[in-house]
C-alpha cells in the first residue's frame, strides 16, 4: 500500500516535468536551434550533474538571500499591517505607499538600494524584501479585520486594552494568513533574489547566470535557470509543509 502510494505521488510529480522536458527538446529540434540559442535538455542536465560543485555555492548563497528576504519581508509586512490597523492616519499613509512600492519595477528600485546599502549582499537582500513584503502586508491586515464585531465587543466589555486585544484576539486570527503569505511569497522570493543578484550581485545564481553568458557557457546559463526553478518549487513545498505543521499546533 505504501509502495503504491509512493508510486502514485512520484508519477504526479514526474509527469509534468517529463512533459516540460519533452516539449523543450521538441521546441529546440523543431526550430533547429544551436547551443548558442537554446541547448538541449541533456546538455543542461549533463552540466548540472557532472559539475555539482559549481552550482552548490551559488545555490547556498541564493537560498540564504531568499530566506533572509522572506523572513524580513514577512516581518515588515506584518508590522506595517499592525500599524495600519492601529491608526486611520497610518492607514492613509502606509497603504498607498505599500501599493506603490509593490508596483514599482525592480530596476527602478535598484539605484535607491545601491544608494542606501551599497552594492553588496545587504542591497540584494533589501531588494528581495521590497519585492516580497506585500503578501504579508495584505493578508495579515485582512486577518486583523477577520474577527466579528460581536467577538470584538466581548473584549471591549471585558475592558481589554488595545494591545491586549491585538495580542490575544487579532494576532491569532492573523497567524494563518501570515502562513499563507509565506507560502505565496516563498517561490517568488527565490526568483527575486536571483533577479537582484543578476542586477547588482557578485555571487549567487543570478551572478552565475551573468558570468556563464559572458563566457558563452550557455548550458550552464540554462542550468542556473533550471536549478533556480527547482529551488523555487522546493521553497513552495517547504513553506506548504511549514504552514500545515504550524496550523496543526495552533488549532
Amino acid at each position: 500500500m505504501n509502495d503504491a502510494r509512493f508510486l502514485n505521488r512520484f508519477l504526479q510529480v514526474a509527469w509534468p516535468s517529463a512533459l516540460l522536458v519533452g516539449g523543450w527538446a521538441v521546441w529546440v529540434r523543431a526550430n533547429g536551434y544551436t547551443d548558442l540559442v537554446a541547448p538541449m535538455p541533456q546538455s543542461v542536465a549533463a552540466d548540472v550533474l557532472t559539475h555539482p560543485g559549481a552550482y552548490l555555492g551559488p545555490v547556498l548563497t541564493t537560498t540564504w538571500t531568499a530566506l533572509a528576504g522572506l523572513v524580513a519581508g514577512t516581518l515588515l509586512g506584518g508590522v506595517l499591517a499592525v500599524a495600519v490597523w492601529s491608526s486611520r492616519l497610518l492607514t492613509a499613509v502606509l497603504t498607498p505607499a505599500a501599493v506603490l512600492m509593490r508596483s514599482v519595477p525592480v530596476v527602478a528600485i535598484v539605484p535607491v538600494m545601491i544608494g542606501l546599502f551599497g552594492t553588496g549582499r545587504p542591497a540584494v537582500v533589501a531588494i528581495t524584501v521590497v519585492v516580497t513584503f506585500f503578501p504579508a502586508f495584505s493578508l495579515v491586515a485582512s486577518g486583523l479585520r477577520a474577527p466579528s464585531t460581536s467577538t470584538r465587543d466581548v473584549f471591549t466589555v471585558l475592558g481589554a486594552s488595545k494591545p491586549a486585544t491585538l495580542a490575544r484576539l487579532l494576532i491569532p486570527y492573523a497567524v494563518p494568513n501570515a502562513l499563507v503569505a509565506v507560502r505565496i511569497a516563498a517561490p517568488s522570493t527565490i526568483l527575486s533574489a536571483m533577479l537582484a543578484e543578476f542586477l547588482i550581485g557578485k555571487s549567487g545564481l543570478g551572478f552565475m547566470f551573468v558570468d556563464s553568458v559572458s563566457y558563452s557557457h550557455y548550458a550552464r546559463a540554462w542550468g542556473t535557470g533550471v536549478v533556480a526553478t527547482a529551488l523555487a518549487v522546493a521553497a513552495f513545498v517547504a513553506a506548504t509543509r511549514l504552514e500545515r505543521w504550524a496550523l496543526e499546533r495552533v488549532t
